[in-house]
């Protein structure tokens, strides 16, 4: 297994997405606002699903079918290559970051701000996890650490994995750029 740390050089990657998006056409701020929109249709299907429970009415559920199959559908244009969990993994990663960014925004406007910031960051966490995954920036099998913070023992920054995975997302992902 290799120990090595997964994210050796931040701008060896940056180097390496920037070389991708000229090669193979890499539209990453498409695919972010595809993820957004991914994001909502697993919300509409659990929806459909509270909608149904609460009120009797199985036509919510029948909804839910074609929602599920167009989400499937416009996830498959993100992760186009997965092994194991990976693509639940990912549907799971994108559902709790929305989740996240809903209960954020409600303590947002009740004033708590503190741990509003907090469930944004967990949030972008999650978000930045989901890209290290499909965009291959980490290979789950090699993710060796030394300490809680730090990734191997040449990490001198030990701001721990999730951590470097935001950082790296921060710089490869800029839905800004044209």
């Amino acid at each position: 297994m290799n120990k090595e740390n997964p994210i050796k050089n931040l701008n060896e990657f940056i180097e390496k997405v920037d070389q991708m998006k000229k090669v193979e056409k890499m539209d990453l701020s498409s695919d972010q606002d595809l993820t957004i929109a991914i994001m909502n249709l697993i919300s509409i299907e659990e929806h459909f699903i509270f909608s149904g429970a609460k009120t009797g009415k199985n036509e919510y559920y029948d909804l839910v079918k074609d929602v599920r199959e167009m989400r499937k559908e416009l996830l498959k244009k993100i992760i186009t290559e997965y092994e194991g969990e990976v693509w639940c993994i990912s549907k799971h990663l994108l559902a709790a970051s929305m989740r996240l960014m809903e209960v954020g925004t409600k303590q947002l406007g009740m004033g708590k701000k503190e741990e509003a910031y907090d469930l944004f960051d967990k949030a972008y966490s999650l978000y930045s996890l989901f890209w290290a995954i499909n965009m291959k920036i980490i290979d789950i099998g090699d993710i060796g650490k030394i300490d809680d913070q730090a990734l191997n023992k040449e990490d001198s920054e030990k701001k721990g994995f999730m951590g470097k995975v935001k950082d790296v997302i921060k710089k490869a992902v800029d839905c800004c750029i044209e």
